[in-house]
């Protein structure tokens, strides 16, 4: 491009969102973490990172606190309907196919069916949701 050329401006609306994304993705690896833990702390601090309470205390990051696939594989059919389906979301958000079979274990037709679980669970995944910036 010619630098003596006038450079064509965004329209400020765009410009807005540009800024509103730029923030928002700036801080999603932290809210991400935030919300991840509080999720570990409803589903069970023994299903994640080192399976214990203290692990959870003092977990850094979302890697010290990587769900145990295979032990949640096992325990999904003694687990309550809601217990199942909130660990298969989260596992969802760290491996997509595990999650995913675990999904489908837990009869999940769609989005909608997580509207059986209570506030708690259905504020953690939609803030996983809102701030997922990959594993």
């Amino acid at each position: 491009m010619n630098p003596s050329l006038p450079r064509p401006s965004l329209p400020q609306d765009v410009l807005d969102q540009i800024a509103r994304e730029e923030r928002h993705f700036s801080q999603a690896a932290g809210k991400f973490f935030q919300a991840w833990k509080r999720g570990v702390e409803i589903a069970g601090s023994q299903w994640f990172g080192d399976g214990t309470r203290a692990g959870l205390q003092s977990a850094a990051s979302k890697w010290d606190l990587c769900p145990q696939v295979a032990p949640i594989q096992d325990a999904l059919g003694v687990l309550s309907g809601g217990e199942r389906m909130f660990l298969a979301a989260l596992v969802s958000f760290y491996d997509s196919c595990d999650g995913g079979e675990l999904l489908k274990r837990c009869d999940f037709q769609g989005l909608a069916d997580l509207a059986g679980l209570d506030l708690d669970r259905r504020q953690v995944l939609a803030e996983l949701l809102l701030y997922y910036d990959g594993w």
